[in-house]
């Protein structure tokens, strides 16, 4: 083997964000968003990998894992996967540290796709060409002028025909809020643009079933976590009582609970999210389980992270074009997409790996570790 297919050295960084504008779902609020930022360095060739996570992911990165994955073959990363997910045993592996692994686990691929010479996508075979996007925001904060100009701009700008406001504010206290700003959503993007909400798990069973009956009114075919992801058998019991396809999945930080969720059948579509689940390893993985459930699967956020592997599966219905993190990965990277007409394509003649390059000069102002 030769020694440039070695990992020499593993570094993070982390880089914190604020906000455009104040934001907030149905039950949280935030004025800034951290990106921590993995690097694998292979002789010349550096891979790099993202979550959006505390910093504390990038202590595991440095005290975890690294010691793990330097010395070892960039070509095997499912091997590597594993050995990560055996060395946080005992620091817990749901949450941060499975961020962390997220993070390596993205940058191993990009490394070896790159000692390749190779786009990822090639690398991993691909089983379509474009990848369906739809515009993510419309926080509980915006004001009807902000929610109108965004959501605008992602149909009539940039042709996007799929977008999503959050709904469920302050943990369902204002349903009838909820409801006014659905409605001025539904006259901004017309009849012919896929509407979709996210609750956040912010209301109660019954209040979601009742609030599901005015989305259908408003043509919405996307609820996502109408209830906290978390109770299965409700957002199961939800899914048999409303027309509107029920979402959730984002907060899988491991194979079995994406199982789980399966088995319960509480859900239309299966959401996963790249630097959450365990990288690009285990997200195929998650694909694989929701097509062997007959159901489609749908990238949560960062949308660089997932599109190489999003274009190597089959079924899968779309993955998110988050404000935020576009924000964020158009200000750190060179190289990222563009989602006019609805879809960005990762290109099997393109730069190789990820096709993202980080820009020093344009991060540092941010960079916090």
């Amino acid at each position: 083997m030769s020694l440039e297919k070695l990992v020499d050295r593993v570094e993070s960084a982390v880089y914190t964000v604020p906000t455009d504008a104040p934001e907030a779902d149905g039950t949280l609020a935030w004025d800034s968003t951290t990106l921590v930022l993995a690097t694998v360095h292979c002789g010349d060739v550096t891979g790099l990998g993202y979550t959006y996570a505390p910093a504390a992911a990038a202590r595991v990165i440095d005290d975890l894992l690294a010691d793990v994955v330097t010395g070892t073959t960039a070509f095997d990363v499912p091997r590597l996967n594993e050995a990560m997910q055996r060395a946080v045993r005992n620091a817990g592996l749901p949450g941060v540290c499975a961020q962390a692994i997220s993070a390596l686990d993205i940058a191993l691929w990009d490394a070896k796709a790159r000692l390749l010479g190779l786009p990822l996508v090639r690398l991993l075979g691909a089983a379509r060409d474009d990848v369906p996007v739809y515009g993510s925001g419309g926080f509980t904060t915006y004001d009807d002028q902000q929610q109108d100009r965004q959501l605008r701009d992602w149909v009539e700008k940039e042709g996007i025909p799929r977008v999503k406001i959050k709904i469920g504010e302050s943990w369902g206290q204002r349903e009838a809020r909820d409801r006014q700003r659905v409605a001025r959503a539904r006259a901004s993007v017309g009849e012919a643009t896929e509407l979709y909400v996210d609750a956040n798990g912010g209301y109660s069973a019954g209040q979601a079933v009742r609030v599901a009956a005015a989305l259908a009114d408003q043509g919405v075919t996307w609820f996502e976590e109408p209830v906290s992801s978390d109770d299965l058998r409700t957002l199961a019991a939800i899914r048999g009582r409303i027309t509107i396809d029920v979402t959730a999945g984002e907060y899988g930080y491991t194979l079995p609970y994406f199982g789980h969720m399966l088995a319960a059948d509480a859900v239309d579509c299966l959401q996963a999210d790249v630097t959450r689940c365990g990288g690009i390893t285990v997200w195929l993985r998650v694909a694989a389980l929701a097509q062997a459930h007959g159901l489609e699967i749908s990238g949560h956020c960062a949308p660089h992270a997932h599109v190489h592997a999003a274009a190597s599966i089959p079924n899968l219905r779309h993955l998110e074009w988050f404000h935020d993190h576009v924000r964020i990965e158009r200000l750190l990277f060179d190289g990222v997409l563009d989602p006019s007409g609805g879809a960005i394509t990762p290109r099997g003649d393109g730069p190789p790996g990820l096709g993202l390059s980080l820009d020093t000069e344009r991060g540092q102002p941010f960079r916090t570790e």
